[in-house]
Order: structure tokens, then C-alpha cells, then sequence
């Protein structure tokens, strides 16, 4: 059976027999197990947890020089930009 995605890929699900199939080899392995509800629910979603204290989403135009010099220190450069900004507004206010 095929299916559509909602980016427009199509998916072919297993048959009944390929997926009982494969249940089989799930349950045949001693190093797999299935989860009970109680623990399903216990689960933590995937991801970042949610920030007690949240940014403001903006749109700012920052000089090529200083957008290359941040960008050059690696991953966090926007972070460390917003620490620099911190920074300023202690020593002036």
C-alpha cells in the first residue's frame, strides 16, 4: 500500500505479512522489548525542553564584519552575540 506524505513523498507500508514478519524478529531478540503503557506514558517527547525564560524572535541587520567575526567562533555565535549585547546594556544602564 502507498501512501502520501504531506511534503508530497509517497511511503509503501509493509503487507500483513511483512509486517508480521518483522513484529517476529522484533520479538525474537533478546535485546528488544516492548514498553508497557504505564511506561509509554512516562516518556519524555523528544527535544529541547522548554525554556523557563524565552528570547524575543527578531529581525536585526548586523554589519558583515561582525556577522563573519561571530559566525567564525563556531556554533552559538548568535548566543554569544546576544551575551555581548547583555553585556553593553549592564555597563551603559
Amino acid at each position: 500500500m502507498l501512501i502520501k506524505t504531506k511534503s508530497g513523498r509517497d511511503l509503501k507500508l509493509p503487507t500483513d505479512e511483512e509486517d508480521a514478519a518483522i513484529n517476529a524478529g522484533i520479538a525474537a531478540d533478546p535485546d528488544t522489548f516492548e514498553l508497557t503503557d504505564k511506561e509509554f506514558r512516562r516518556l519524555k517527547p523528544p527535544g529541547r525542553p522548554k525554556a523557563d525564560v524565552t528570547k524575543n524572535r527578531i529581525t536585526i541587520r548586523l554589519s558583515r564584519e561582525v556577522t563573519e567575526h561571530f559566525r567564525a567562533t563556531g556554533k552559538g555565535w548568535q548566543t554569544r552575540i546576544d551575551e555581548v549585547l547583555k553585556e553593553y546594556v549592564k555597563t551603559k544602564y
